[in-house]
């Protein structure tokens, strides 16, 4: 891994950091300036609204060229200083060495690698993170496998390749994105097992990434990028991270024990933890944080499942219509099709949504209910396997802001559940655009990877 990082020669009296979130359903960014104060937003929806798995790079930067010419309009774009960009985790792609897309992107929660996985068993150590089939190693094997590019290319996250879009540069990720695709956390290094898989299959391990500590500088935005969307061509770009990482840092959660909870289209659960904790039977794994590691896993449930039986308008009518303190004793398991990574790790496990009660505030209840269920189920799973049981879960995510649901968690995980201060990933990630700039200037970070 190397965090030698490139650094601008010039900085602002009054520096601006934007923080890019590819979601599940669009992107944001955010900036803020050396206090945290949030001095311009800007968010919107992929282009293609079919299912997620259907996204396309092009989506993704079509919908970042967007949102940064959004901010550049709210603030004197010569102040901003860098970027990170933050990406779900998982999602895929080959590219040649100018970014062109070689094979169509994998997302997060795509099956299609189930073969790969357990060919993948004969060969990765026993809880490696990557025996799963969503897991980047796998759909990188399955890309491989199916849409195979002639000559060199290299594998990218999603992150990976807006950051490289801003840079064009394709060689580098970051130690969250990478987690799944193999990477060695502890070690901080390509494991000799994967280059040993890499020599057998042919594959060129020039391929894989540089790894670069999140928060790390690592050149300068392109001149022409710059100068298509109004930005200064010295700004720096940054590893970024995954979407629930920057969730996590967002809250500012820092203390052994303390959890996060993001509820956006999927449920994400991620506890501070002393030691590391991985055991892919479960979909766990656990990466850096500062001295600690983050130990979780994400369920495919969520706010897709909700979002595809009620609008924005109705969850809000029906939101005033729950009774938090009677449970329904409906025993959903909501998910929109068959396949569960955790706490249940079974690409077989069909959704539980019966019966569906005629009542709409009811089954909207119940949906919430079976949610907050699976929440529980995972932070049990995670204290079963070694990992602190959350002594308070901080909300991260759309869901955030529902009390009535919040009610019903809190009585679920019998801890106190919180909205967090901040609950959106881009400002985890602005955060990290801004770390480099902080140890520069030897200024107190309260996130230090």
């Amino acid at each position: 891994m190397s965090d030698k990082s490139y650094s601008s020669k010039l900085s602002r009296p009054s520096p601006l950091f934007i923080g890019i979130d590819l979601g599940t359903s669009g992107c944001r960014a955010i900036a803020i300036d050396t206090s945290g104060k949030i001095k311009a937003q800007s968010r919107v929806r992929y282009s293609n609204l079919a299912l997620s798995h259907q996204q396309t790079p092009a989506d993704w930067w079509q919908a970042t060229q967007y949102v940064l010419q959004a901010i550049t309009s709210q603030v004197n774009q010569q102040h901003i200083q860098a970027i990170a960009v933050d990406g779900t985790s998982s999602t895929v792609l080959l590219c040649d060495d100018a970014g062109k897309p070689l094979t169509p992107a994998l997302m997060y929660d795509e099956q299609h690698a189930k073969q790969q996985a357990e060919f993948l068993k004969q060969h990765a150590p026993k809880n490696s993170v990557v025996l799963n089939p969503t897991s980047g190693l796998a759909k990188v094997l399955w890309l491989l496998e199916h849409h195979r590019p002639d000559g060199n290319f290299h594998i990218v996250h999603q992150a990976d390749w807006i950051a490289g879009q801003l840079c064009r540069r394709f060689d580098f990720s970051d130690i969250n994105n990478v987690l799944k695709t193999g990477f060695d956390p502890i070690n901080k290094i390509w494991p000799l097992w994967l280059l040993d898989l890499f020599k057998e299959l042919k594959i060129n391990p020039a391929s894989l990434p540089r790894v670069f500590t999140p928060g790390s500088v690592i050149t300068n935005i392109n001149l022409h990028i710059a100068g298509d969307l109004g930005l200064p061509v010295d700004v720096d770009i940054v590893a970024g991270t995954t979407d629930s990482t920057a969730a996590f840092i967002a809250s500012d959660a820092t203390k052994t024990g303390q959890a996060v909870t993001s509820l956006g289209s999927t449920l994400v659960l991620k506890v501070i933890s002393d030691t590391p904790i991985n055991d892919s039977a479960h979909g766990v794994y656990s990466q850096p944080y500062g001295k600690h590691w983050l130990v979780g896993g994400a369920s495919n449930s969520g706010g897709t499942v909700l979002s595809y039986y009620f609008n924005d308008e109705q969850m809000l009518a029906l939101t005033k219509q729950l009774k938090p303190g009677i449970s329904t004793n409906l025993d959903y398991y909501p998910l929109i099709e068959t396949g569960e990574r955790f706490p249940i790790n079974d690409p077989n496990l069909a959704p539980r949504i019966s019966p569906k009660v005629s009542n709409d505030a009811v089954f909207f209840q119940g949906l919430l209910e079976g949610i907050a269920k699976i929440e529980h189920t995972g932070y049990k799973l995670l204290e079963q396997l070694g990992a602190p049981y959350p002594t308070s879960v901080q909300t991260a995510g759309g869901g955030a802001m529902n009390k009535a649901w919040q009610q019903i968690r809190e009585h679920q995980l019998d801890i106190p559940v919180t909205a967090a201060t901040h609950t959106a990933a881009a400002y985890g990630t602005a955060k990290l655009a801004m770390k480099n700039y902080l140890n520069t200037n030897n200024k107190e970070s309260k996130y230090d990877q």
